[in-house]
């Protein structure tokens, strides 16, 4: 019978630490809705394979994969990374995964948020979603990890950065959406970010990258390196739509100090120029009622924010765009000096509308 905890994470002493702390490995899932991967999910499969053997050079990985598709991953993938049976609406585990806090003791619990597609019947990205709501659930019986069980408050994980010492990053755009909890003001929102992910502080920025379907999650545009050190998406140009909202967030982050009254450093991280869907990449998405459809033309919310890190290392996306490819790698080595930063080319993950941080979710030591 697994294990669930009456009271809140901050009652009971245990917080969500940065992602920049150790961890115990990464979670992923395998992608195959055809609806949202084009030509069968196989070229987005090839590079959930890339990502997941970044990764693996610094620490365990386990991919969820469901039934159908298990004999097919456990080829693909190589032998040092598990592959568990695990059922699934799709493959971005870091939304419908479980958030994982640890005490000052070492013991580590899972937190498991209402999931809902990003926005349910109101601007959600695919309908059902039963099966990703008990991916935490799962996540945490595999691991024996008593469970906070919050399924009345919609919540992903790429809608939160934390700093590990009382600072959580949000975005209005996102986490305010009717979508997720119409019934809450952002003071009872901010109050449930306090006791769920044990922070004093919650920073609100306006919005996320440009056009990013997720209602603008944070951790495309911006996320902690360390605390009090913060990474913005950034453009210069002035005639891009992402230029204001890079800028009105870089206020917000220079106007405000953390949790523990600490001025932001504030690094800059250039965005690829705009990736649009070719024609080709359209056609070869089935067309599914209830499913956001991918449109030739389309710019796709592309940032070198979402990157994973992980023990050691920063797993990267690339997005064949060679100059700005080769100065977001070197800004990244400056800012994580003591870490190996691996590119990885993942134009098919974005393609199913996220990167590297959306498609893993790490768990702490």
């Amino acid at each position: 019978m697994q294990k669930v905890c009456k009271l809140t994470p901050r009652q009971d002493g245990f917080r969500m630490p940065g992602e920049f702390e150790e961890h115990q490995g990464c979670w992923m899932l395998w992608p195959e809705r055809t609806d949202n991967w084009r030509l069968g999910a196989k070229p987005a499969q090839h590079t959930f394979v890339a990502v997941a053997e970044a990764i693996s050079q610094f620490e365990s990985v386990t991919v969820g994969v469901n039934e159908s598709q298990y004999d097919n991953a456990r080829q693909m993938l190589p032998e040092h990374i598990r592959v568990v049976e695990m059922s699934n609406n799709d493959s971005w585990i870091r939304d419908c995964g479980a958030t994982f806090v640890r005490n000052d003791s070492g013991e580590v619990r899972a937190v498991s948020w209402g999931f809902n597609a990003w926005g349910g019947l109101v601007d959600g990205l695919y309908f059902p979603w039963d099966k990703d709501q008990k991916v935490s659930l799962k996540m945490a019986d595999m691991e024996g990890k008593a469970v906070y069980q919050f399924h009345q408050f919609v919540l992903e994980g790429g809608s939160i950065h934390v700093d590990g010492e009382g600072t959580a990053l949000v975005t209005e755009e996102c986490l305010l959406s009717p979508g997720r909890n119409p019934d809450l003001t952002k003071e009872q929102i901010e109050e449930n970010l306090k006791e769920y992910l044990n922070v004093e502080k919650v920073i609100w920025l306006n919005r996320g990258i440009y056009n990013d379907e997720t209602n603008g999650h944070v951790d495309n545009i911006c996320c902690f390196a360390r605390p009090g050190e913060v990474i913005l998406a950034w453009t210069d140009d002035q005639n891009d739509p992402q230029y204001e909202i890079s800028e009105e967030n870089y206020r917000i982050l220079s106007e405000t100090t953390d949790a523990r009254g600490r001025q932001l450093v504030i690094h800059k991280l250039h965005i690829p120029r705009p990736v649009l869907i070719t024609k080709e990449e359209s056609e070869g998405v089935d067309a599914v009622e209830g499913t956001l459809p991918r449109q030739e033309g389309d710019r796709l919310a592309a940032s070198y924010v979402n990157f994973y890190i992980a023990n050691g290392g920063i797993v990267m996306p690339l997005f064949d765009d060679e100059e700005h490819d080769r100065v977001a790698h070197e800004t990244l080595e400056q800012i994580f000096p003591d870490r190996r930063v691996v590119g990885v080319p993942t134009r098919e993950v974005l393609l199913g509308g996220g990167n590297i941080h959306c498609i893993t979710q790490q768990q702490p030591r």
